[in-house]
């Protein structure tokens, strides 16, 4: 893949999150929608992460990736930038904002992405109402439910073929994946005793060890794709991208 094309993809996509961001931004003006983003709006239910939690007909759903999507905004922008002033230096290595871009995807975008979509569908297929009742199909629209939960994967795996990223340390990668993880917990955990709701109803469904266990399987299976994640760059680009400092 040329790197004009690899620039164009980015801006594509970009401008697709910027939509996506702009369509699920006007759900607050919509009479229905405001009221299933009550109480302070979806950004004050945002976790950390990916997450929102968000209350209607007396249930707390899975509302995704308003956050996610702001974050895949963010990592594209970024990208989009590096592109730009790297064609402009005539394609001199920028250095700060290439690992930065790089740090980006490896720790947040390509695991938490690939997260979203794996869990989404194994509960859904498993059983819709833990995350994603049918009333929701009623309000939104099925292409933005497959915008935020399926199109994300391919999305991701493209820039992972498109061009090689540097990975940290595993010894760095993991602490700040795992620092993102408590941060999420911690709001689910405030959202609980703020309100009394649990962001899933599967969640209401377990005890205080279940609580932990669950949690604790869940950072297991996000730092398995952050592995994954690593292994597919490898395998898709050798050593071509030297990482920042020696794994341990």
């Amino acid at each position: 893949m040329t790197k004009t094309f690899t620039c164009i993809y980015h801006f594509l996509v970009l401008s697709w999150y910027i939509f996506l961001n702009y369509y699920i931004a006007q759900d607050e003006t919509d009479e229905v929608k405001s009221k299933i983003f009550a109480n302070g709006g979806k950004w004050k239910y945002m976790t950390l992460l990916n997450m929102l939690k968000n209350g209607t007909a007396g249930f707390g759903i899975y509302q995704p990736g308003s956050f996610r999507q702001l974050l895949q905004t963010i990592f594209y922008g970024v990208a989009c930038l590096d592109d730009v002033l790297k064609r402009i230096r005539g394609r001199k290595d920028m250095t700060f904002l290439t690992a930065f871009r790089d740090l980006l995807f490896t720790t947040l975008a390509f695991p938490v992405s690939t997260f979203v979509f794996l869990a989404f569908w194994i509960l859904f297929l498993y059983n819709r109402d833990l995350v994603y009742p049918k009333a929701l199909d009623t309000v939104f629209p099925a292409w933005l439910n497959h915008a935020m939960h399926t199109f994300i994967l391919p999305i991701t795996l493209t820039e992972v073929i498109l061009r090689p990223h540097s990975y940290p340390s595993k010894k760095t990668g993991l602490t700040l994946l795992a620092a993102g993880s408590i941060a999420y917990v911690s709001r689910i955990l405030w959202i609980y005793f703020e309100t009394g709701t649990w962001v899933y109803p599967l969640l209401a469904k377990l005890s205080p060890v279940g609580l932990a266990a669950f949690f604790s399987l869940s950072y297991i299976f996000i730092a398995s794709i952050y592995l994954l994640g690593e292994k597919l760059n490898h395998w898709k680009w050798g050593d071509m991208m030297q990482p920042w400092k020696k794994r341990k």
